[in-house]
């Protein structure tokens, strides 16, 4: 195809950048020489330097060597957008640890199964979940846990209200053999004399992203793959400038990205980067507004809670000129009513776990097409191929095949499952699961997913994940998870449910017992019960014919 989309690009943005070999601990200090007593961290009204949050990475790391690590061995976190997640991702690629990053909305039966996953042996945790983590780790390798208080780096004088604020809220770490309080390692251990100095390819991060089986894969992503992620977004967003932004920190770091959008690009161009550890349209406005927040990455579901939220007069925005979506397909009337509000262009975007994520955008500063989810990057070559055959490239204009993408921010690969990396990475080539199109100047668009991926709110979610929890109810027979639209978050998730002979149950029943097995955002929120579902002639079960089913209802009921 020829790199036909390069004719589409700014004129500002080059075809492919020089990318600087430089760890991302190595970036935090070289910030920190640059922007001393820039605000690197904004918390609820408190700032945090880049000189200070260098020194206390290196504290961290400190204390972390102190503790017992070494050099490969996984420390997970499990924890909000708060001051002490970017110090424990920063202090652990520090100290020479690989950062599995664990959602903290996660249930118990998720987080075992990933954290043996990963074997990670020590845990930094939010102090509301450190209770349930004292009680799950006999089952996994994890040996000491860091718990960390919200309250720790909030402003005079909400740190003297915060009890009285937050009432209810657990505050007081439990005494148990082998955990610690974060902010007194911090405060106790000298910077790390001599920190580790990790290989570019070397594992840094371990994400974890849905898979087809129903078991969650960790993603592995290497130095090189965070660190040129980084520099390839720096050049699509030109207009920056090192030290002078400020960005909304509203996706959650533990997601790759808010890792690389937000907290990574904060850390490596200077950026000062507002925290929000729950993302709700107000506490967005409220920061854009109070900060003059000027760069902004999010989902659709938050530009569209923002530009319905019924207070929204009461806020200036106009400081924003950088917009990044991604996610999940961007509306056009998203697009329009955000632009004629902030005149700023809202970049649509495209990308995977497996990217680091991002492998596409819309070009800030060109021509933005709705439903398009733009060119790929500098560095980055992309093709498509026959959903059956990789070796058949596809060079029509319009005609539909696989999204694959080749480029240094690809992933190494899945930890423990060869079998899994050798289908997904061929030839250099990451195969995306999506089945998307190109026209005459070189816009990608996505069409159809080969995967039965549901995507809602943002989050990705494998229908088979539902499915594997619809399974185990003591009263089900069959069942099966879709997704269906839905203006808000996307796609919600319908299930259907076959019972078994001579059991009654309710859609509340369902929903209830899969709020205890899942994560929040993977719960049902229709239930429908049918006496069977449809089945090829091996007995599989075929979720599309359920999903044009569901359609068809749907356009009679509107009828």
């Amino acid at each position: 195809m020829d790199k036909i989309w390069l004719k589409s690009y700014s004129s500002s943005v080059p075809a492919q950048i020089d990318i600087e070999k430089i760890n991302p601990p190595d970036a935090l200090s070289r910030t920190a020489n640059r922007f001393p007593d820039n605000a690197a961290l904004i918390f609820q009204g408190a700032k945090i330097t880049f000189k200070q949050l260098d020194d206390m990475v290196s504290r961290f790391a400190s204390a972390l060597v102190d503790l017992g690590v070494k050099p490969g061995d996984t420390v997970a976190t499990l924890l909000p957008n708060i001051v002490q997640m970017v110090v424990a991702i920063f202090g652990a690629l520090r100290a020479g640890a690989t950062v599995a990053l664990n959602n903290p909305l996660y249930t118990d039966r998720e987080l075992e199964h990933q954290y043996n996953d990963s074997n990670s042996k020590f845990l930094v945790c939010l102090d509301l979940l450190v209770p349930r983590m004292i009680g799950l780790r006999p089952k996994t390798k994890i040996t000491k846990i860091i718990s960390c208080h919200i309250r720790d780096y909030l402003p005079f004088p909400l740190k003297q209200l915060f009890p009285f604020v937050r009432k209810g809220m657990h505050l007081k770490t439990p005494t148990a053999h082998n955990v610690y309080e974060f902010i007194d390692l911090v405060k106790k251990f000298p910077p790390l004399k001599n920190p580790h100095k990790a290989a570019w390819e070397d594992t840094a991060l371990l994400l974890y992203t849905g898979g087809t089986t129903g078991v969650s894969k960790g993603v592995q992503l290497t130095n090189a793959n965070i660190s040129s992620n980084v520099q390839q977004c720096r050049a699509w967003f030109y207009e920056f400038t090192d030290g002078a932004e400020t960005v909304v920190g509203c996706l959650p770091f533990f997601h790759s990205f808010g890792l690389t959008t937000a907290m990574n690009m904060a850390i490596y161009y200077g950026y000062a980067n507002i925290l929000i550890p729950k993302p709700e349209p107000k506490s967005i406005l409220e920061s854009i507004q109070k900060f003059k927040a000027t760069y902004i990455p999010a989902v659709p579901t938050l530009y569209n809670g923002m530009i319905n939220f019924p207070d929204l007069k009461k806020y200036d925005i106009s400081t924003i000129r950088g917009c990044f979506s991604g996610g999940a397909p961007l509306p056009l009337e998203t697009i329009r009513k955000w632009e004629e509000l902030t005149g700023a262009q809202i970049c649509e975007g495209f990308g995977l776990t497996e990217t680091t994520p991002v492998a596409t955008i819309n070009p800030l500063g060109g021509n933005t097409k709705p439903g398009s989810i733009g060119l790929p990057i500098p560095n980055t070559d992309a093709k498509l191929v026959h959903v059956d055959d990789f070796h058949q490239e596809i060079t029509a204009f319009n005609e539909p095949g696989e999204l694959c993408i080749k480029g240094p921010q690809v992933m190494k690969g899945y930890i423990n499952r060869p079998e899994e990396t050798e289908l997904t990475l061929r030839d250099g080539w990451l195969l995306t699961g999506d089945i998307a199109i190109v026209d005459e100047e070189g816009y990608f668009s996505i069409v159809d997913r080969k995967k039965d991926m549901i995507i809602s709110g943002g989050f990705n979610i494998y229908p088979r994940d539902v499915d594997e929890v619809l399974f185990a109810h003591p009263k089900v027979l069959e069942a099966c998870a879709i997704g269906v639209p839905d203006t808000y978050s996307g796609e919600r998730i319908k299930a259907f449910v076959v019972l078994k002979p001579g059991e009654t149950s309710t859609p509340i029943e369902i929903i209830d017992y899969c709020k205890v097995n899942l994560v929040k955002y993977k719960v049902p929120k229709y239930v429908e019960f049918v006496s069977e579902l449809p089945k090829s002639a091996v007995g599989k079960i075929l979720r599309k014919e359920l999903k044009k089913m569901d359609q068809e209802k749907s356009a009679s009921a509107s009828k």
